[in-house]
């Protein structure tokens, strides 16, 4: 009984640590809206680690990763209002614009180059760093125990930039089987980090 209410003591004060983080982000967008350059440090130095390591997992070039870098931040600066908490957390929003930008870069660059294999964590409103790892190792189980043709499909999809498009034409598979292996995919991703 003890441990229970030790628990949910635990997860009370998790939940409120989110709540200000989210609360804090917030305010320091306003304060970015209103030109105001330490809010707009504050951001970067909470945030450019998770930015960096998105692109660097995605391209795989320390220059590269930092140019993406300086564009995002770049970006926020001249236009915060594109930030919108009601479609989620500064963090997420964050690597999904650092994944993608970083795709762009990749297409950008020599058709040779080739594209390793990556691994892409992209920050939600854990509350803390035990929080993230369990859901990255549910994450691994999950994308370790997919049949290898819906796992290749999430990765063409997610760390190659491909459409369903065109993994049908790399793969030769029919378009609705890929986008069958890449929703079931999803969905099951996101019932491990729910559950």
């Amino acid at each position: 009984m003890a441990s229970a209410l030790g628990q949910n003591a635990q997860d009370d004060a998790r939940e409120v640590t989110a709540q200000e983080g989210e609360a804090s982000d917030l305010s320091l967008v306003a304060r970015v809206r209103a030109r105001d350059e330490s809010a707009m440090a504050a951001l970067y130095d909470r945030y450019s680690s998770l930015v960096y390591a998105v692109s660097l997992r995605v391209l795989g070039d320390t220059a590269a990763a930092e140019d993406v870098l300086q564009e995002i931040f770049l970006q926020l600066w001249r236009k915060p209002a594109a930030f919108d908490s009601a479609r989620g957390s500064m963090g997420a929003w964050l690597s999904v614009i650092a994944r993608n930008r970083s795709i762009d870069a990749l297409r950008k660059r020599k058709p040779e180059t080739d594209i390793e294999d990556v691994v892409l964590s992209v920050e939600t409103n854990f509350a803390d760093n035990a929080d993230r790892g369990r859901a990255l190792v549910k994450i691994r189980e999950v994308m370790s125990s997919m049949a290898g043709a819906q796992r290749s499909a999430l990765e063409m999809a997610f760390f190659e930039g491909l459409t369903h498009t065109e993994i049908a034409e790399k793969t030769g598979e029919p378009l609705g089987t890929i986008k069958t292996r890449i929703r079931a995919g999803l969905l099951s991703l996101r019932a491990a980090v729910a559950g």
